[in-house]
């Protein structure tokens, strides 16, 4: 990528990075003050998910915002959204403060994450340097989940709370920083989305973005399924916290791993080919990871996992960029957005019922039967041509 493309595409990084710190951040330090204080588990439990609840109410008006503005003016939003939940939290330490700043930096950190998502597939020429572009974007969060966590629990720990979100809420202005490298959006190509108002069903009429939003919610699931198993397995196991923390971190830095090869090879690379398989490398590594009853065997179920997994968002973007009208990548993006925060809610809890009815075990070989048969939809994108985009 050239140097013109790739400070604006550090910019969106860096970007991406204050903005999820802040959140991150945020909520691990929110919950633990509400423990201190003495609230109970459902309460936790109720905080935790307002962290999810504003993406998806905000998910639409951000996508179209972004289509109409381009990318300065829903940034500044989302960095106002994370500064105010910051401030909430540092003021005051009540409940209902939490809840605040919860809904606020989830709000921020999503409506920046659409933002940026849409500006980074429109630096892109083609499907090559797409697959590029979202290769190093994915870092982003692997990274904002160390600073954010790491920092806060530092602070805490060396000044209380309040410092610590006093901190936090400071994060997002690295977006404003950097976001004067990023070129403004013609007038004109702006104009192209402010046609009127239109209903996202017309997007879904698109038959490939529905396969491809499908076949992303199978391997969200799948993300999902494993953080939530893999804990229960270790300790079926007798694994130490240690070792099941070490196989986790194994598979975030696989994640990590995938995407800094993916930019070498992109030009070798076809979306479907690597969501097909990815999706039978998942549904076959689902099929071994209930057998191994050692902590080596299960590091390298989870290595293997994390590079299937870490290569799939990539191609995910870029085949969603490809296969919608440009002048609504915005919308199509917060679509996908509203599909995963609303998985990744509702999922855990269903993990948890059939878990206690079938086994936890069970839920590794019943979702690696379900994205083993979901790759069929991944083979009907092969060769899909673009709507537009």
């Amino acid at each position: 990528m050239t140097s013109a493309k790739g400070r604006p595409l550090l910019a969106l990084i860096l970007g991406q990075i204050g903005l999820h710190s802040c959140m991150a951040g945020v909520r691990m330090a929110a919950p633990l003050q509400a423990l201190k204080q003495g609230h109970s588990e459902w309460a936790i439990g109720v905080l935790m998910a307002l962290f999810a609840l504003a993406p998806i109410a905000l998910a639409l008006p951000a996508g179209r915002m972004a289509d109409r503005h381009g990318y300065h003016r829903p940034l500044y939003l989302a960095v106002a959204l994370s500064l105010a939940g910051g401030v909430t939290a540092a003021l005051t330490s009540h409940y209902a403060a939490m809840c605040m700043a919860a809904l606020l930096t989830g709000a921020g950190a999503n409506v920046g994450l659409i933002t940026i998502q849409r500006t980074a597939g429109h630096m892109a020429a083609d499907g090559t340097e797409r697959m590029r572009v979202f290769s190093w974007l994915g870092l982003a969060p692997a990274l904002s989940n160390v600073v954010g966590p790491v920092t806060a629990g530092a602070l805490i720990d060396l000044a209380g709370f309040r410092a610590a979100f006093a901190v936090l809420m400071l994060m997002p202005l690295a977006a404003l920083v950097s976001a004067r490298t990023v070129p403004v959006e013609s007038r004109a190509a702006a104009m192209v989305a402010a046609t009127g108002p239109r209903s996202s069903w017309d997007l879904l009429r698109i038959a490939s973005l529905r396969q491809l939003l499908l076949v992303n919610w199978l391997l969200s699931a799948c993300w999902d399924v494993h953080s939530f198993v893999l804990p229960i397995l270790g300790h079926e196991r007798g694994l130490s916290a240690s070792a099941i923390g070490a196989i986790l971190g194994l598979f975030a830095a696989s994640v990590a791993g995938v995407r800094f090869v993916i930019p070498l090879i992109a030009e070798r690379l076809r979306e479907s080919q690597v969501l097909v398989g990815a999706m039978l490398a998942v549904a076959a590594i689902f099929a071994v990871y209930p057998l191994v009853h050692s902590a080596w065997p299960m590091a390298l179920c989870a290595a293997l996992l994390g590079l299937a997994l870490g290569s799939v968002q990539p191609m995910v973007m870029s085949t969603l960029h490809h296969i919608t009208p440009r002048d609504r990548h915005g919308e199509a993006i917060a679509l996908r957005s509203m599909a995963l925060n609303l998985s990744s809610t509702v999922m855990p809890l269903l993990f948890g019922v059939a878990g206690a009815a079938i086994g936890a075990a069970s839920l590794f070989w019943m979702m690696g039967a379900g994205v083993g048969a979901g790759s069929l939809q991944a083979r009907r994108l092969a060769g899909v041509a673009p709507d537009g985009g």
